[in-house]
């Protein structure tokens, strides 16, 4: 049966000199064989889409099947020239004739699974050819910007592969075998299954940032969320020597830098900003604090406003070369959604945390996006301010697509707080915990230091400088001559 043409692929083969990929017969097979065995319909309709047949004609036959299988009738010729004469389509594909003669061109039902995979392949050849086209046109468009251009790129060919890839299903014995044996693993590994936090009472439930998973940590502005994200990433890159990467929307890589320097130092950040000068014992501390620090498999990006795809880029890129095995966004509403969906807001940051979800599981890391909260959160009635899901910003589809929603409340620095000797206490509160347990743990917020740390660890540091006190006291009354 001669072809109608695809315009839009007809006229990039004419510019191209080729053909598009196509296979008329392999069309034809796959449609007589759903219109004569009714397991050949269901094949075919959980691996085919309209666009993977090429020919206009065969594509309107696929649809008037779909149609029928959605209102649950069954499908042979008779039904689907009824159907087609409804949607008032039987003239454009040639008439009954058509679906009479594509029942005789089928050699048998059992090839469709090779059929469907050479339709398949086919599709996802001209959904590239496509792609490239507008991509090379938009290219020697002086009126689109680079950074617009990169980002339809992306999305461009990410968009072809995905549309025509579909997951096989996996049986419950496979899966089993697959559990037992990563649970058999864990039995033989001391310690968390994930990335620690190097927060003991928050790894106790996590059991360490889980693969695949995507942790969304909120606060209100100037809370801490980048402190305490930073200082997760400390302690995965320095104590652990896991490779951790850290895509910054707001500050600059080296206003991190100096956060970090401050954190790992113990000196004042005003010193480490530069308001105050630093004594020359002080460098000396600095400059030997700093030595794990500097040595740390610890990548920042401080890109503004990345776009989405660019940001998926980049981390296939760290985790193949970098081995990456932590991804921080700092933060979720700085990123740059698909440029088609500009002007809706709540749909681009839908987007966003959809493609962090996706990344996530596909490269197998976990990725912490650091998000904001609405000033409801603030301005609610009771609670002292404390924060709810309802509270994400700007899309409910946050709170959907996340493994784990972490609060930060510091009700001191909101001004909730009845205690004013509070000023340091922090509230880490576990809202939302897709395979564990939630909850609230105590935490202290060391400011001047921009360091996190839980209530035990405040009371160690305390009797350790005590400690050194008394140590270095005695070892100057023992190097003193008149002992």
């Amino acid at each position: 049966m001669p072809g109608k043409k695809n315009t839009n692929l007809d006229t990039i083969g004419l510019e191209m000199g080729n053909t598009p990929p196509q296979a008329l017969d392999v069309e034809e097979a796959v449609l007589g064989a759903m219109l004569l065995e009714a397991s050949a319909v269901d094949q075919a309709m959980e691996e085919l889409t309209p666009s993977c047949f090429y020919d206009q004609r065969h594509r309107m036959i696929f649809e008037a099947i779909s149609h029928l299988v959605t209102e649950h009738i069954s499908v042979d010729i008779l039904t689907a020239t009824n159907k087609l004469k409804q949607e008032g389509n039987l003239e454009a594909v040639g008439g009954a004739i058509t679906l009479a003669n594509l029942s005789q061109k089928v050699g048998s039902a059992a090839h469709i699974e090779y059929h469907i995979k050479i339709l398949k392949q086919k599709s996802i050849q001209r959904e590239l050819i496509t792609a490239s086209y507008d991509i090379l046109h938009q290219a020697y468009d002086e009126s689109v910007k680079v950074d617009d251009l990169v980002d339809n790129a992306q999305t461009k060919i990410f968009d072809a592969i995905q549309n025509n890839l579909k997951k096989e299903v996996q049986g419950i014995g496979d899966l089993i075998n697959v559990a037992m044996s990563d649970i058999q693993k864990m039995q033989n590994s001391i310690g968390l299954s994930g990335v620690p936090s190097g927060f003991v009472t928050l790894d106790s439930i996590t059991m360490g940032w889980q693969k695949s998973d995507l942790i969304i940590l909120a606060a209100r502005p100037s809370i801490g969320k980048t402190a305490f994200a930073l200082n997760m990433a400390r302690n995965a890159a320095v104590d652990h020597h896991m490779p951790v990467a850290v895509f910054s929307l707001e500050m600059s890589a080296v206003q991190l830098t100096k956060r970090l320097m401050t954190s790992e130092s113990g000196l004042p950040a005003s010193k480490i900003k530069g308001g105050s000068k630093l004594e020359p014992y002080e460098w000396e501390q600095l400059e030997y604090k700093l030595k794990n620090l500097s040595a740390a498999p610890l990548y920042i990006d401080d890109t503004p406003s990345i776009p989405v795809m660019e940001f998926r880029t980049k981390v296939k890129n760290l985790v193949k070369s970098k081995q990456v095995r932590l991804v921080i966004v700092d933060y979720l509403q700085l990123m740059q959604g698909p440029s088609e969906l500009s002007g809706m807001r709540e749909q681009q940051v839908a987007a966003i945390s959809r493609t962090l979800k996706q990344t996530a599981k596909e490269l197998e890391v976990p990725i912490i996006a650091l998000s904001q909260l609405s000033r409801q959160s603030v301005q609610r009635s009771g609670g002292s301010g404390r924060p709810q899901l309802s509270d994400l910003r700007e899309s409910g589809s946050i709170e959907q697509d996340a493994d784990m929603v972490i609060f930060i409340h510091r009700p001191d620095a909101l001004g909730l707080s009845e205690n004013p000797s509070s000023m340091e206490e922090t509230q880490i509160i576990i809202a939302k915990h897709r395979n564990g347990s939630v909850g609230e743990l105590p935490m202290i917020f060391k400011s001047e230091q921009i360091r996190f740390v839980e209530p035990n660890e405040t009371l160690d540091v305390r009797a350790a400088t005590v400690a050194s006190g008394i140590n270095a006291s005695a070892s100057d009354d023992f190097s003193n001559p008149n002992f």
